[in-house]
């Protein structure tokens, strides 16, 4: 397997019987039985909703967290969020970056204003990488309008439509993660894989 963490985004405020929350834990549980490890940011929310759907599948977590001093808009670490494996980090920014790095590709629920800048920064770094990119998926068909709105207004280069899958049910991530796989696959191919080892 070229993607084996897959990094999870999304509104930290999400209710336990909010179809978005549900929507995280069965996507989290079906990439867990297919062996992936769920990395999130240890908060409520999408985040929690990950780590408890990875449970369910005997599956594998890892959080990415910090304990902000003077951000009182930031959520913070959940005590409830309890991963097999935490990195804590000294700052917001640096929590989004290492995030980045522990994860091979990500999936970008429906969120604010944070979940916005980790969507801006992967579109961003996908962008100036490609070619040996992190791909991404958009869940929620919202981002349809979001993108074409996007797409009419910024200076676009020609490849950034081509970074990411817009998913709107839990079996498309599935399908589009195999396909990301196949991508990894015909673009990295063993040097890649060996490195990895």
């Amino acid at each position: 397997m070229f993607i084996r963490n897959i990094g999870f985004f999304g509104y930290s405020e999400a209710k336990e019987n909010s179809r978005l929350y549900k929507e995280a834990f069965e996507i989290a549980r079906l990439l867990s039985k297919e062996g992936y490890t769920i990395v999130n940011g240890g908060g409520p929310g999408v985040m929690y909703a990950s780590t408890k759907g990875a449970e369910a599948a005997g599956g594998d977590t890892i959080s990415v967290t910090f304990n902000p001093q003077d951000a009182p808009g930031f959520e913070g670490r959940y005590l409830k969020n309890t991963t097999d494996k935490e990195i804590k980090t000294s700052n917001y920014v640096e929590r989004m970056f290492k995030l980045f790095e522990h994860a091979d590709t990500y999936i970008i629920f429906q969120g604010g204003t944070g979940t916005l800048s980790e969507f801006a920064t992967t579109w961003c770094l996908a962008r100036l990488y490609y070619g040996y990119h992190k791909p991404f998926v958009l869940y929620g068909a919202f981002w349809k309008k979001i993108l074409t709105c996007l797409e009419q207004n910024l200076i676009l280069r020609g490849t950034e439509d081509k970074v990411y899958r817009i998913a709107t049910t839990p079996k498309a991530v599935l399908r589009y993660m195999a396909e990301f796989e196949k991508e990894f696959a015909r673009r990295l191919g063993r040097v890649y894989f060996e490195k990895r080892k």
